[in-house]
């Protein structure tokens, strides 16, 4: 059998996931640093849980799984003719399916603060680093497998907890070293633009259309909203935004004589301009056709865009009220943000903010040089003191030729390699090679240590 892996699905090398750890790690840092503490939740939810929460267009992508009764069915022809049959029987699908894998984890969450708001001290602020599963078509910087970084604050409607997270956004990316724009807008501004087109009931169907404006152009956006029912009146009074282009100052401005007429659309507009003064970064600017397509949110949203890297957003998020009232806890307003570890990987790959460092920094230190069982004997107390001592290290577990054993170093990015002959074993001493310069040592045993603890500080 020829081994293979679903589409949009990945392996990870010892090398990708340093990388990867090595950007979770920054954002973890800085959910701590800001008073986040981490939660996890199972990777399958219960499909009510689920439905009803992304829109119909996300609803499609929920990876469904099929009920075990199912085994029960299935004939010589296995679960795929069960699975015909009860369908073709007028089986409830609830029948088929009762579960489905996690679409992302803030519906998750929700459903958590409502299970466990006992145990809660609001207003919550939490995160959450797992895989989330999308039935979607891969390509290019989009997985039907990936991992998502969240942040929350749930039981506050203060708009300084938006300012917090565009703060976080902006500190993750400087640590990280990649260059981005901070965009954001507010859904009660899209809201306005519907009622002010005189198509207030059809919101979603805006904001949908608005959300694949980068991807599919303006005429096939207002081609969509047409198709949804959107008079030609309608969609005239949309274009404008659609098309105007101008500086922070001149987006509010013209935001403000467009929506006049909307006290929703102005609403959106003051919380706007009010997030964007607490932020005070200059990664941030407004987008006013920004719309992210899930049906829950309902205040401020984000996006985040890495600059010379075209790949679609890395980040986003926005304010969601009475998300957990679907779960019977109502008026319980959050805010959240999710980073997208795997894009936020091929941006840096792109523009080679990988350094050799990173590598370096999480693989062993050093490499005790096998000789032998005496040799090894030898070693081994050795190995265990540094390794006490927190530092990484190992001793290569065949008596092969030392030049394999360097070369394992090598391509392991191991700085020092140990060497215990018969004269160091005579002399209780130890060798020590630096594998960047070539440079050797040998030390007493004891002051192994010491010798190796300067050289890791010094990053010789």
């Amino acid at each position: 059998m020829k081994p293979s892996l679903p589409k949009g699905t990945r392996d990870f090398s010892p090398a990708e996931m340093q990388r990867r750890n090595l950007i979770t790690s920054v954002i973890a840092g800085v959910y701590h640093k800001f008073g986040f503490e981490q939660i996890e939740t199972p990777a399958m939810e219960n499909l009510t849980t689920l439905t009803g929460k992304y829109g119909e267009e996300g609803d499609q992508l929920l990876f469904r799984i099929l009920n075990s009764r199912l085994n029960e069915s299935k004939n010589k022809s296995g679960i795929a003719d069960a699975f015909q049959v009860m369908l073709d029987k007028g089986t409830n699908s609830e029948l088929l399916t009762e579960r489905a894998l996690r679409y992302d984890l803030t519906v998750p969450f929700a459903r958590y603060v409502v299970m466990h708001q006992n145990d809660i001290t609001f207003p919550f602020k939490r995160y959450q680093i797992q895989p989330v599963w999308r039935a979607d078509r891969p390509q290019k910087g989009r997985y039907r497998e990936f991992v998502q970084c969240d942040a929350d604050i749930i039981g506050s409607n203060s708009l300084l907890n938006e300012a917090e997270l565009v703060t976080i956004i902006d500190e993750v990316f400087q640590l990280l070293g990649i260059p981005v724009s901070i965009l954001v807008n507010n859904r009660k501004i899209l809201e306005g633009i519907a009622e002010i087109s005189g198509v207030p009931e059809n919101i979603i169907d805006i904001t949908i259309a608005l959300d694949k404006l980068d991807k599919i152009g303006i005429d096939k956006v207002i081609e969509e909203l047409k198709s949804k029912g959107l008079s030609d009146a309608a969609v005239e009074k949309i274009k404008p935004i659609l098309t105007f282009k101008g500086s922070a100052t001149e987006k509010i401005a013209f935001l403000k004589s467009l929506l006049a007429g909307s006290a929703t659309g102005l609403t959106g507009i003051a919380e706007l301009e009010k997030v964007m003064a607490l932020a005070g970064s200059p990664s941030v600017e407004p987008d006013i056709t920004l719309a992210r397509g899930l049906n829950y949110y309902t205040g401020a949203i984000f996006e985040v865009k890495a600059k010379n890297v075209q790949i679609g957003s890395i980040a986003g998020g926005g304010r969601y009220d009475n998300l957990t009232g679907i779960f019977g806890m109502e008026d319980v307003s959050g805010v959240g943000i999710s980073f997208g570890i795997d894009r936020i990987y091929d941006v840096m790959e792109e523009l080679q903010l990988f350094a050799i460092e990173h590598l370096q920094g999480h693989s062993s230190r050093l490499l005790f040089v096998n000789f032998g069982e005496e040799e090894q004997s030898y070693c081994l107390p050795l190995l265990k003191q540094v390794r006490s001592a927190g530092i990484a290290a190992e001793l290569f577990p065949d008596a092969v030729k030392m030049k394999k054993q360097l070369a394992y170093a090598n391509a392991k990015h191991i700085p020092f390699v140990a060497l215990a002959g018969s004269d160091e074993m005579n002399s209780n001493k130890i060798t020590l090679k630096n594998m960047r310069n070539g440079e050797q040592d040998i030390i007493e045993i004891t002051a192994l240590l010491p010798w190796l603890q300067g050289k890791l500080y010094n990053n010789e």
